[in-house]
């Protein structure tokens, strides 16, 4: 008997970009128009002009250095680099919604995220450089250690929001004291286990987590057609907690919608899930090259979507922002890339024994003998260069 098995055209033909849909909240369109919405527009007028061109200033100085660590791989000075080229708007959009007292489990290419959350960039650097472990202390900064594992960081920070409830600062009316949790995750770590649990737990115990998911439509080299039938913000219906998607390009939306449900989390309401609807302009990561799966056409599609030059746009029209203003963001950006590039270049090498010092907070004997015995070793081979 013959076996006919039939193929989804959609999952390995070429695809045009797709447009988001009618169900997408955007307040700013490509061309730089401001879009009213009767839900988000008091947030955003809340916004001062000094807060409009900061985000304007994160979105350029975080591309800036994107782009220099991304030459820095290829020029050998770091062993990998994940970018986040075209993802700025989303991250940054959401950083800027948290409060100090909130956390943010990363996945790694939270690039924006971390700038938006006062981590030094070039902690990020050194741990692609291999000379840090991402020992950032997360308490401090509100961001935790950047997660490889796809879908992880959706259970930590459920978990974490979990606390959060346990401790009382959820619901409270304190401002300065109700907190919540952002979990980061790309489209294709919608199809892990991981996520499906996380979903599961935060739905269940009503947690104060925002899973945000940054859907720039391809998983590596697997596109959304290969991951779902649905689209991912509707995921949420099946757990009992509402699920939204916003233009992850457009840094308005992102920071309304996330801070609409970053105050919802805090009040007692339970999780969200939002989908940043964006683009991947770059590669995967520095590993990958995507010309072997995606058309150049569709790329050139989102290029007109850019989240900088639309906000930009609108700044300008609105009298926000001037030329004096844009330079000095250029010339600052041009600063940040010489500082970033002079500092990863004159980094230092750990001492390999440094391993050993940070392995438990409290000493431990076996890790103490196995240091000794690791620094007589090394010992060993300067003995023999002197004799």
């Amino acid at each position: 008997m013959d076996h006919h098995v039939s193929v989804d055209p959609a999952a390995v033909e070429p695809r045009a970009a797709a447009d988001g849909g009618p169900d997408m909240v955007q307040l700013l369109t490509p061309e730089g128009e401001r879009i009213p919405h009767a839900e988000y527009d008091e947030i955003v007028d809340a916004l001062s002009h000094d807060d409009l061109r900061g985000l304007y200033r994160d979105l350029v100085l975080v591309r800036r250095f994107d782009l220099e660590a991304t030459s820095l791989q290829r020029q050998g000075e770091l062993g990998l680099w994940a970018s986040l080229l075209g993802q700025e708007a989303a991250q940054i959009g959401a950083g800027r919604a948290m409060r100090k007292q909130d956390h943010a489990f990363p996945g790694y290419r939270e690039h924006g995220l971390a700038w938006a959350r006062g981590l030094d960039p070039m902690r990020l650097i050194a741990m692609y450089r291999g000379v840090d472990k991402g020992a950032w202390d997360p308490a401090e900064f509100g961001f935790h250690s950047y997660t490889i594992v796809i879908g992880n960081q959706s259970l930590l920070g459920t978990g974490y929001a979990m606390g959060i409830q346990r401790d009382g600062a959820v619901g409270t009316g304190d401002d300065a004291r109700d907190a919540a949790v952002i979990a980061c995750m790309g489209d294709g770590a919608t199809a892990q286990g991981d996520n499906n649990e996380a979903f599961v737990f935060a739905g269940v115990y009503n947690s104060p987590v925002v899973f945000f998911c940054q859907n720039n439509q391809w998983a590596i080299s697997e596109p959304n057609a290969r991951q779902t039938r649905a689209p991912i913000y509707k995921r949420a219906d099946g757990f009992g907690f509402p699920g939204i998607r916003v233009d992850g390009n457009d840094v308005l939306a992102s920071y309304a919608v996330t801070t609409a449900m970053l105050d919802r989390a805090r009040s007692g309401d339970g999780p969200s899930l939002i989908e940043a609807f964006t683009y991947r302009m770059a590669a995967h990561t520095t590993s990958d090259d995507p010309t072997k799966y995606r058309i150049s056409a569709e790329v050139e599609i989102w290029k007109l979507r850019d989240p900088i030059a639309r906000y930009k746009r609108w700044l300008a029209h609105e009298g926000i922002a001037d030329a004096e203003f844009f330079d000095a963001i250029e010339q600052e950006a041009d600063e940040l890339g010489e500082h970033v590039r002079a500092a990863t270049v004159g980094m230092a090498d750990p001492e390999v024994g440094d391993i050993f010092d940070q392995v438990y907070v409290e000493p431990h004997q076996q890790v103490a003998d196995d240091k000794a015995t690791f620094t007589a070793y090394q010992a060993s081979f300067e003995t023999a260069e002197g004799a």
